[in-house]
């Protein structure tokens, strides 16, 4: 049976349809299921027993629990979701003061094949469904377990988890407007943050069809170094994407980041933050740097650059007009840090 989260009010428009009731309801489910968040159609208040019963000879409510969860030192939480076929995903929570993060998967495995991922080593699995997508973030944070201290209700999601957002695009357009709508969680978008290593054209589709803040994975400036580290520079070169950013302005209420993992003797002297000063000065786009700390996986052969090289790395950026940060690590003691998730458990 079909599963009801994942739908926009249109299609629950029609599924009520199919069972007779009228198109009001749909706006009554679309309440229950993702502001109140029930799990069972007996939970709806309001909708007679009669219609629950015809709901549930074709539809499910569709929220499953998560298979497992781990806690890290730092507070971070990750879950790990079935998603069928004996797959599972895993959706990181971050607490911070007073921001609770949820980092979504959106696909099972990753296409793209990155050499310092832990995600791309597993190859591509399958499409996460608009279903699936929705489930992680309407059913993290559960009844916090025994021991754990209660659980913020989210302030953020950055999908940012397993897979490439743009690569299953449809899925993660639906989410983000359940999230926005006013029927669904009726969320700012900018709560929302969708990250990518620039696949085109759908960079260009979310751009123009959301307002949601959007992470670039760059890692890199010098290009022949980049297409051996991320094979997706080959099909959509930096110098590309870039020029489409170029065209949209995010001065204003949309930000625009640049992800920029950090390895030992690669990617930390001063020439390669030279480069990347130059591609964000030729390129006139108003951007902040986030540089970010390797996580060792195995079998790669990457080491972390020195706490002195990132600072000296950031100063260099901020001294040239760039606004750059060097992010927190969280949850690499459960590998849920970035570059780390691959499916499986720690602790």
């Amino acid at each position: 049976m079909k599963p009801l989260i994942g739908m926009n009010l249109e299609e629950l428009q029609q599924a009520v349809a199919h069972c007779g009731m009228p198109r009001f309801t749909a706006t009554q489910i679309a309440k229950w299921i993702y502001e109140k968040r029930v799990t069972t159609f007996d939970e709806m208040d309001g909708i007679s027993k009669k219609n629950k019963e015809k709901l549930a000879e074709h539809y499910i409510v569709g929220r499953e629990a998560p298979r497992t969860s781990t806690r890290s030192s730092d507070g971070t939480v990750k879950y790990l979701f079935p998603v069928g076929g004996g797959r599972v995903v895993e959706s990181v929570y971050i607490p911070d003061r007073d921001r609770a993060t949820l980092c979504v998967s959106s696909q099972s495995g990753c296409k793209m094949n990155c050499y310092f991922c832990a995600t791309g080593k597993m190859g591509f699995k399958a499409q996460l469904s608009a279903a699936q997508i929705m489930n992680q973030i309407l059913s993290v944070p559960p009844k916090p377990e025994k021991g754990y201290e209660p659980m913020h209700e989210l302030t953020n999601i950055v999908f940012m988890g397993m897979g490439e957002p743009l690569d299953n695009f449809k899925a993660v357009e639906r989410a983000i407007e359940i999230l926005t709508a006013p029927w669904g969680l009726a969320w700012s978008p900018k709560r929302i943050t969708v990250s990518t290593v620039g696949k085109l054209p759908e960079l260009k589709d979310l751009l123009e069809k959301t307002q949601v803040h959007v992470a670039l994975s760059v890692h890199t400036a010098e290009m022949s170094q980049r297409e051996s580290m991320m094979p997706a520079q080959k099909a959509f070169p930096l110098t590309a994407v870039m020029k489409l950013l170029g065209s949209y302005d995010f001065s204003h209420q949309r930000r625009l980041s640049l992800e920029y993992i950090m390895w030992r003797g690669v990617n930390d002297d001063i020439a390669h933050a030279e480069m990347l000063v130059r591609l964000i000065k030729n390129s006139g786009i108003d951007c902040r740097v986030n540089l970010i700390r390797y996580h060792a996986i195995e079998g790669v052969d990457l080491k972390p650059c020195s706490e002195e090289r990132m600072v000296m790395f950031r100063s260099y950026l901020n001294q040239h007009g760039i606004t750059a940060t060097i992010r927190a690590s969280r949850g690499e003691d459960i590998m849920a840090a970035c570059g780390m998730l691959a499916g499986k458990s720690k602790g």
